[in-house]
């Protein structure tokens, strides 16, 4: 009974490599009759086509199957495919969730960057809708709002409005600072450069305050990744002396209730260590 996870992970590499072997074979023999070292053009053109469709339809979180997968081969039980199913939608949206927050510090960066070129181009002898127009040309820090803010400041539009409306997306907050600094300077006649630069200067101490925090913070989230891995860690030990930790727990009644109740203690574990810190995260 033990060996038969080994035959099965030694017959599925050999399949694997037999077809890759069958592959390569038919990929030399289209080579030598298609007249050259290089790719027949069909080949080629199905190749440029197939590669970024595979790399729009693939998403991380169906990693989870091919790993569930495998653990239900070694165990001999289907628990853990389900398992895996059901951890899919998770942890993609643990993957989204992310890249929402990459995307914001691109988006917050991005307007700083663009609080320093307005200031530079007003310093550099333009007019306040030359520069804006300028500085969100290079940085596209304005989004899918560039068209509108870019017309206001073009032609005489308001242009406190648009930048109002551009800063309601996920890390643009920076450029409500922009529009009260353009309200300021229109209706009270200050310099719009002196302000930029303050409000460039607020938002880079923010942002290093924010990463000051985060790095306080790795330490903590190490911890609960080192949590989250020593069940697997307690398996492989089992399994190294000698034991057979996987059918105990997918074939016998004390190992399923103990694999229920240690899951749903994990479960619990885990969601409440990462509530703690993105609290600690929280501005």
């Amino acid at each position: 009974m033990r060996g038969q996870p080994v035959v099965a992970m030694v017959c599925a590499g050999a399949a694997a490599w037999l077809v890759l072997s069958r592959q390569r074979e038919l990929r030399r023999a289209r080579l030598l009759f298609s007249g050259g070292g290089e790719a027949a053009p069909w080949e080629a053109e199905a190749w440029r086509r197939w590669v970024p469709a595979v790399r729009a339809r693939f998403r991380p979180e169906w990693l989870c199957l091919v790993g569930a997968a495998a653990l239900a081969v070694l165990a001999g039980s289907v628990l853990p495919l389900v398992a895996g199913a059901c951890a899919v939608p998770l942890v993609g949206r643990r993957l989204r969730a992310a890249e929402r927050s990459r995307e914001r510090d691109r988006r917050a960066e991005a307007v700083i960057a663009l609080c320093g070129a307005v200031a530079g181009e007003l310093r550099a002898g333009w007019q306040p809708g030359q520069a804006l127009f300028w500085a969100a040309r290079s940085t596209g820090a304005l989004g899918g709002d560039e068209a509108a803010v870019l017309a206001a400041a073009r032609f005489g539009g308001d242009v406190p409005e648009a930048l109002r409306r551009a800063a309601r997306e996920d890390g643009a907050e920076g450029l409500a600072g922009l529009a009260a600094c353009w309200q300021v300077a229109v209706d009270g006649g200050a310099g719009l450069a002196a302000g930029v630069d303050r409000l460039e200067a607020a938002l880079r101490e923010r942002r290093d305050q924010r990463e000051r925090l985060r790095a306080q913070v790795a330490g903590a989230w190490a911890t609960v990744g080192l949590l989250a891995l020593l069940p697997v860690v307690a398996l492989a030990m089992g399994w190294a002396l000698g034991a057979d930790p996987l059918r105990v727990l997918f074939h016998t009644p004390a190992g399923l209730c103990c694999l229920a109740v240690g899951g749903l203690l994990e479960a619990v574990g885990l969601w409440w260590a990462g509530r703690v810190v993105r609290a600690g995260e929280a501005p």
